[in-house]
């Protein structure tokens, strides 16, 4: 998928998702989905804000999130809970009335956080848009 803006609003479900997880004042951002042949996504995010390490402070780098694909996204995002974790967003659709594609961030009982999707990367940012 080509870089795309984002910009903060809650009128797409986009804009909604990533005020439910970066909370507000974000203002934009650029994001690039990538999928390799395997059919592993990578997304690469640059917010206004990003700051290039001087020095490799290996105690401050992590990664920010993954995600798991699971067509029960209701049930697994209740058993993450029932474990000790967290929903952080109630969970989304990408293109409702459209695609059946859901979502939702959580963190598990350690602080990571990560996405849940119901359907495959690929399937999911196919058509190049939100």
């Amino acid at each position: 998928m080509e870089p795309t803006v984002i910009t903060e609003e809650s009128n797409t479900p986009i804009g909604q998702m990533c005020i439910d997880v970066f909370g507000k004042g974000w203002g934009s951002f650029k994001i690039a989905h990538m999928s390799t042949g395997d059919k592993i996504g990578v997304e690469m995010f640059k917010f206004k804000n990003n700051e290039a390490p001087k020095d490799f402070e290996y105690w401050k780098t992590s990664t920010f999130h993954f995600c798991v694909q699971d067509p029960d996204i209701e049930g697994l995002v209740a058993k993450i809970v029932e474990h000790g974790g967290k929903q952080r967003m109630p969970i989304r659709e990408y293109y409702p009335g459209e695609k059946p594609y859901k979502m939702c961030y959580v963190e598990d009982p350690f602080g990571l956080i990560f996405e849940v999707y119901s359907h495959s990367y690929e399937l999911t940012y196919s058509q190049g848009a939100y």
